[in-house]
């Protein structure tokens, strides 16, 4: 980071733009929290196979924005906490649980991801896990892990899935590389003010930072940490329109359209910690 941006500053920023971008989120269609209650889902088929049985299982959910992921663990007998810096996200997640009948088996606190095991009282958990989009707002993994490493109860396990950090180097428009592979200390910079989800228009909160994290210098990173490294591996898809050029698949995934290479588009790893 540079002179005089600590990142006291740029996660205040960034803290302003998901703040809005919660109230955006909640109404829109891409999420359709109505529709959520509603049909009231489960977990994803894919992280479901992933950790099997959670019934009775403490179940942590980092960087949890207004907590549709982390509530469908609790509607499959977890019992769930969610963790997120942004308090319009947090008070979102705590809203939407009281209407699904959710409460009782959740939890849900405001606080920064590398100030979890503090804010959650050093407390350990049968399974972390972290959802789609999570590490580009943090500048250092290695921190992260730390925290990561610090809240896995023996035995536990770890679960990510994250969006591949080469299709995050590439440009939007081509296949070209525009942004750094590897984590640097600048940040990317954006004032588009757009989010990703269906919106009214730019948000005013407009400036947020993002860094890109080797596939690499993640998964180390948890191994220094006193993970073990259960299985990775690379998709072809992910859940959101990365790209304008990708195409949405039957099953609700965004992929490369026929007569593009297929590139890695998101990954997920799942890594345990010894008793």
């Amino acid at each position: 980071m540079s002179a005089g941006q600590d990142w006291e500053e740029l996660r205040e920023a960034n803290r302003a733009n998901w703040d809005e971008r919660a109230a955006v989120h909640m109404r829109s269609r891409f999420y359709d929290v109505e529709g959520w209650l509603r049909e009231e889902p489960g977990p994803r088929r894919r992280e479901a196979e992933a950790l099997g049985d959670v019934s009775g299982l403490r179940l942590l959910h980092l960087q949890c924005h207004f907590g549709l992921d982390t509530l469908a663990w609790a509607r499959a007998g977890a019992r769930v906490t969610g963790l997120d810096f942004a308090p319009a996200a947090v008070a979102g997640a705590r809203e939407i649980a009281e209407r699904a009948g959710l409460a009782e088996r959740s939890e849900f606190v405001c606080a920064d991801v590398y100030e979890a095991v503090e804010a959650l009282g050093h407390a350990r958990f049968d399974i972390v896990y972290v959802s789609l989009g999570a590490l580009c707002w943090l500048p250092s993994v290695e921190r992260w892990a730390a925290q990561v490493g610090a809240l896995v109860a023996p035995g536990g396990r770890f679960y990510l899935h994250d969006g591949h950090p080469l299709a995050w180097a590439l440009a939007e428009d081509r296949l070209e590389f525009e942004h750094p592979y590897f984590e640097e200390p600048e940040p990317l910079a954006d004032d588009s003010g757009y989010t990703y989800t269906d919106s009214e228009g730019p948000l005013l909160n407009r400036r947020q930072y993002e860094w890109n994290h080797g596939l690499g210098e993640t998964v180390s990173a948890l191994l220094h940490n006193g993970l073990h490294l259960e299985w990775l591996v690379e998709h072809d898809w992910t859940l959101w329109p990365k790209f304008p050029w990708l195409v949405e698949a039957a099953d609700g995934t965004w992929r490369a359209p026929p007569g593009r290479p297929r590139l890695p588009l998101s990954f997920s790893l799942l890594a345990s910690r010894a008793n």
